[in-house]
């Protein structure tokens, strides 16, 4: 992978997967002990298969043992490597589905969404969702409300991962331009200046929406499947 590209790694996750104890050995500890809180086994599986793969790409890419590699958290827990913070990474899940977006030399974030409808979408946008966006989103047309809805959450999430600050940034004071829906309008002062951030959507299809948000933008943008 070139330093001005990116690699989004999309996949599905089972709880049945032939390889779940090879992954639970690469897990720390740190790992292993977040896997044990999950009360749902379901979820549990999830957990370590997720992290288990995420530390064979990094393992590839480093081409070091997976298990030795070093993954730390920021004070608002963004995971970061130790050893490598040049290589940023970075995970999001949704039900059975998983994205991984590997990069260098840069602050990435990556959402994923399953696009169901939902019953107070109107209040989740009133709430979330800054005057340009939600003026945009009223007047499109009913059909397809619900997955531009879905298209500007997972870009502004994507946003918040990638700067590190979590939900502390607020999702309305980062503003997508509905018009040119690859930038900012807007963002918190503490994360610079608006034009520094790059939006890219990624097609997933099925029913699924995704986003990237870097502080680089890229040259090339890799989407690989992630073997079952």
């Amino acid at each position: 992978m070139g330093i001005n590209e990116v690699e989004v790694w999309h996949g599905t996750v089972t709880a049945e997967d032939a390889n779940y104890l090879t992954y639970w050995r690469m897990l720390d500890d740190a790992e292993q002990n977040q896997a044990q809180k999950f009360k749902q086994v379901l979820l549990q599986r999830r957990y370590v298969v997720i992290h288990g793969r995420l530390r064979q790409l990094l393992g590839q890419m480093l081409n070091q043992a997976p298990e030795k590699i070093s993954i730390k958290k920021t004070e608002y827990g963004k995971p970061y490597l130790a050893d490598y913070p040049e290589l940023a990474f970075n995970i999001s899940h949704t039900a059975d589905k998983v994205v991984i977006a590997l990069g260098w030399n840069c602050h990435l974030g990556i959402d994923i969404e399953i696009c169901k409808p939902r019953l107070n979408v109107s209040g989740l946008v009133n709430k979330c969702f800054a005057k340009e966006e939600i003026a945009y989103w009223k007047l499109l047309p009913e059909a397809e409300k619900n997955n531009a809805f879905y298209r500007f959450w997972t870009r502004k999430e994507a946003f918040v991962k990638a700067t590190g600050q979590g939900i502390i940034s607020g999702l309305h004071n980062c503003v997508i331009n509905p018009e040119k829906p690859d930038g900012f309008l807007r963002v918190p002062d503490l994360c610079g200046k608006a034009s520094a951030w790059h939006v890219v959507d990624i097609e997933l299809g099925g029913g699924v929406c995704s986003a990237l948000v870097a502080d680089k933008k890229f040259s090339v943008i890799k989407l690989m499947a992630i073997a079952e």
